[in-house]
C-alpha cells in the first residue's frame, strides 16, 4: 500500500510514516498542501493522510481537487478540532473518513488500511494462494500452517503479489507500492527483495518470474 502523508507539524508527520512504514507500507511525506498537490499528480497513492490546517494550499482544496480528478485514492483527514460540525463539513468535502487529533496510532493505522481495502476489487481480509496465508492487519504470513518472519518490505511484495490474485506485478509496479519516492529506480532492490523473500518462503518456489514481465504467484 503507498500511502501520502501531508501535515504541517514535521515531526508528528515524521512519526506517522515511520509507524505506517513499520506496517509495511510505502509512505511518502509532505509538509504543505502545494507539494501534496504536485505528489497527487505524479504518483498513484492509495490513501493520503491530510491534515486540514495547512499552510500554502488548505488542506480542504487538496481535498476537493482529488476528487474532482475522479482518483481512486481514499483521504483520511486529521484535524486538531474534535468538533461534530468540523467532521461533517470534513466529510461533505469528499473525504473517506475524519480524525481529530490528538490520535492513537493504532486507530490511525487501521483507518489507513481499512481505507486501502476500498481502493481495489474486494478481497477477504486474509489473502490466500499457493498454500500462503498472509493477515495484512497482523501482518502475519503463514505457509501451509507455518509462521514465516519476514521484514516490512518483504511483508508488502508479498502483499502485493498476493492482492494480484496471479497476475503478473512488474518490478516497476512493486517498486511503486512497497517503496517510497525517494528509492532509485534503476536500482536492484526489488530483484534483491524478491530473491530473499522466495528463500524465507521455502520450497518449492511460489513466486514465479516471468521474464521480461515481472512477477507472479
Amino acid at each position: 500500500m503507498r500511502v501520502l502523508v501531508v501535515e504541517d507539524e514535521q515531526l508528528l508527520a515524521d512519526a506517522v510514516a515511520t509507524g505506517l512504514r513499520r506496517e509495511a507500507m510505502a509512505v511518502d511525506v509532505v509538509y504543505d498542501g502545494a507539494a501534496a498537490l504536485e505528489r497527487v499528480g505524479v504518483n498513484d497513492y492509495d490513501v493520503v493522510v491530510l491534515d486540514r490546517d495547512l499552510p500554502l494550499v488548505h488542506g480542504d482544496d487538496v481535498c476537493r481537487k482529488i476528487v474532482e480528478l475522479g482518483m481512486p485514492t481514499r483521504v483520511l483527514m486529521l484535524t486538531a478540532s474534535g468538533d461534530v460540525s468540523d467532521r461533517v463539513e470534513g466529510l461533505e468535502l469528499g473525504a473517506d473518513d475524519y480524525l481529530p487529533k490528538p490520535f492513537a496510532f493504532t486507530e490511525l493505522t487501521a483507518r489507513v488500511r481499512a481505507l486501502g481495502r476500498r481502493t481495489s476489487v474486494p478481497l477477504p481480509p486474509v489473502l490466500e494462494r499457493a498454500g500462503i496465508k498472509l493477515d495484512p492487519n497482523r501482518r502475519e504470513v503463514f505457509r501451509e500452517g507455518k509462521e514465516v518472519q519476514l521484514a516490512p518490505k518483504e511483508f508488502a511484495v508479498l502483499e502485493v503479489l498476493m492482492r494480484s490474485e496471479g497476475a503478473v506485478v512488474s518490478a516497476e509496479q512493486l517498486l511503486e507500492k512497497a517503496w517510497d519516492e525517494n528509492t532509485d529506480p534503476f536500482t536492484n532492490v526489488v530483484r534483491v527483495t524478491v530473491m530473499t523473500l522466495r528463500r524465507k518462503l521455502g520450497e518449492p518456489p511460489v513466486i514465479v518470474t516471468v521474464p521480461g514481465s515481472g512477477y507472479r504467484i
